[in-house]
């Protein structure tokens, strides 16, 4: 099977943190490919930037979509989920998705541990906007300055593992989830040294992206996420306006 993994913060570096944490865990069968968005910001923290980046995987979907089998969103937050599962046949993964669904399958209740206090918001509305509030134990969150998005979780491992520790004891977690394209590739790290199950979302959103690819789901017909009636538009990109019309088939 093919999957696309699409980055939809503007760093190269992250996508490459992602494609590595994700193939490490990828059947030998599948083939992954990952591509990062040409407009927007460099790393998403805010609901503005979210929306722009859901913009950009709309259209890269639109573009690329229909060459693989799932695709995965790989930022924490899931920009633009819902809409590319609106929108689009193909089944359609979130990294935040992914991580929390797999934790809750780990234990009862899960903690977000993440590297800065201004992901905070966004990834409240994320949790709210899966329905998980209630298998949450809590969003933990370094209020440390960074240097480097690229190098956050070196620069920043221990005290990660040190705020997953109070997440354990204070939030009585059963399961730790690290949270943030910049932690992709960490919990392989850091496992052992945790008392607890720890979840690094682009590995889970690998296997989950393979086991909806392997299993096919039927494209909705009914409920809320139905392809919309078509509908004209103006200044899109023009294969995500033919998409919005109906002027071309699903991926």
């Amino acid at each position: 099977m093919r999957i696309l993994l699409i980055n939809p913060n503007t760093s190269t570096s992250l996508t490459t943190l992602l494609s590595n944490a994700a193939r490490g865990v990828a059947s030998e069968s599948t083939v992954l490919e990952e591509i990062t968005a040409a407009r927007g910001v460099p790393y998403i923290s805010t609901r503005s930037e979210a929306l722009l980046a859901g913009v950009e995987l709309l259209e890269i979907l639109a573009e690329r979509g229909p060459e693989y089998d799932a695709a995965i969103v790989a930022a924490f937050g899931d920009p633009g989920l819902g809409a590319a599962r609106e929108l689009f046949d193909l089944p359609v993964v979130g990294l935040a998705e992914a991580g929390m669904l797999t934790a809750c399958m780990l234990g009862k209740r899960f903690a977000i541990v993440t590297f800065s206090t201004a992901l905070g918001p966004w990834y409240r509305e994320c949790l709210e906007w899966h329905g998980l509030q209630d298998r949450s134990a809590g969003i933990f969150m370094l209020d440390e300055a960074f240097d480097d998005i690229a190098t956050v979780q070196g620069d920043k491992a221990e005290m990660l593992v040190v705020l997953s520790n109070r997440a354990i004891t204070e939030g009585e977690a059963d399961v730790i989830v690290l949270a943030g394209a910049p932690l992709a590739g960490l919990a392989q790290h850091v496992r052992e040294r945790l008392p607890v199950p720890v979840v690094d979302c682009a590995e889970a959103a690998m296997k989950q992206a393979e086991a909806l690819a392997s299993l096919r789901p039927a494209p909705p017909r009914a409920g809320t996420f139905r392809r919309p009636d078509p509908k004209s538009s103006i200044g899109l990109a023009p294969v995500l306006a033919d998409y919005i019309a109906h002027r071309c088939a699903t991926s």
